[in-house]
């Protein structure tokens, strides 16, 4: 953008984009909180996935970064179970 040109006609037009993008970041950074406090505690590890799917989407998070968290959120027991096996898991699906 050079200095000086306006790419907007109107205020309006320029505080709804600032509006919508802030949005979307706002959207993003609920969906990773949310994403974070997710826990299985007594639902079973079938009702923890599918919520687990279900808050995960639209996070941005990925691979790796997403398996973390889901471990972290699962059973201890189931969780401990996982770790002592010989190859890792690198998907949710895994």
């Amino acid at each position: 953008m050079e200095v000086g040109i306006l790419e907007y006609k109107t205020a309006e037009e320029f505080l709804t984009d600032i509006r919508k993008e802030f949005e979307e970041r706002d959207k993003e950074v609920t969906k990773v909180v949310k994403l974070r406090r997710l826990e299985q505690r007594e639902k079973t590890i079938e009702e923890f996935v599918q919520e687990f799917k279900r808050v995960a989407r639209r996070s941005r998070y990925e691979e790796r970064p997403l398996v973390k968290e889901f471990k972290r959120g699962m059973n201890g027991v189931i969780r401990r179970k996982l770790m002592k096996v010989e190859r890792p898991s690198l998907s949710i699906k895994q």
